[in-house]
């Protein structure tokens, strides 16, 4: 775990806002069941949740019964993920992925979330040429405003052809419609060795943000994603700048944990939800701390 102490409260993140930045993590950080997740989770403090669809489809139940258990714990449920593979589709398969989108909305509406994260496309078939994936992504749009519903696309640090945020934004800039955002992901950012920088991305077009750590390992992107991410403070990657970044900028959604990782599938989700907890607290305090001397 981080070794700052954890006192400090979120709610010098936001400077425009009176209130505490609203706190959130994916299902997927902690383990057990769904149910036991969620409870971990809001004992723990969190204001919501990022539902991971395989623990939802592991659970079994009913979309109704999840909107219930989340109100029962006091919980929001701040986004559905993910809909993968699908922009720059093959035309022939287009409606199977239009058939995946309308029934994920359809499961959204009953639980009461309205953002869904899209991830970049990782097939080998998929188009690489942006105007069919622009194409795809306004086509989802769509969908997601017949459900007063929104999409936020994310680049996959290993996208196939979309796999830095600023080509991501490049086809949300395209598409320009207000059911289509942005998903940043300080993994996906930083792993690439990139430096978030927003002076041309609106603050409303980002529609979600997940914060991982991870420690430095010479694997490829997408296992070291998989099975090394960590919360903020346990690795190496530049998350403090990240956020730093996305505070000036004035974006107003949540600020949620999206951490794969081996080590805390093992422990229990009681454990893991504080830590959690505790990391985001963690990279509040480290904004609120004057920067080193010779910082811009």
């Amino acid at each position: 775990m981080p070794s700052a102490p954890f006192t400090s409260t979120l709610k010098s993140l936001y400077r425009l806002k009176e209130d505490a930045v609203l706190r959130s993590i994916a299902t997927l950080c902690v383990a057990g069941t769904l149910p036991e997740k969620l409870r971990a989770i809001a004992q723990a403090g969190f204001d919501g949740v990022e539902i991971f669809e395989p623990d939802f489809t592991e659970w079994g139940e009913s979309p109704a019964r999840l909107a219930a258990l989340c109100r029962e714990l006091g919980l929001t449920i701040f986004l559905w993920q993910p809909l993968r593979n699908g922009e720059g589709v093959p035309p022939q398969t287009w409606p199977q992925t239009r058939e995946r989108a309308y029934r994920t909305f359809e499961t959204m509406r009953e639980t009461g979330c309205r953002c869904l994260l899209a991830c970049s496309n990782l097939e080998a078939n998929s188009s690489a040429d942006p105007a069919r994936q622009t194409e795809d992504l306004a086509r989802l749009a769509e969908i997601a405003a017949e459900f007063d519903a929104r999409v936020g696309y994310e680049a996959l640090a290993w996208g196939r052809h979309v796999n830095r945020y600023t080509q991501a934004w490049e086809r949300v800039s395209a598409v320009d419609h207000s059911s289509l955002g942005l998903v940043l992901d300080s993994f996906h950012v930083l792993a690439r060795g990139d430096t978030l920088a927003l002076d041309a991305i609106p603050p409303e077009k980002i529609f979600f943000t997940q914060f991982a750590d991870a420690p430095r390992k010479n694997l490829p992107l997408e296992a070291w994603s998989r099975h090394f991410r960590a919360y903020p403070g346990e690795g190496s990657l530049p998350v403090v700048d990240f956020a730093r970044t996305l505070m000036n900028s004035g974006y107003q959604g949540p600020w949620s944990l999206e951490v794969f990782s081996d080590a805390w599938q093992q422990v229990g989700a009681e454990e893991s939800a504080r830590a959690g907890l505790a990391s985001l607290n963690w990279l509040a305090a480290q904004l609120e701390a004057p920067r080193p001397e010779g910082e811009a």
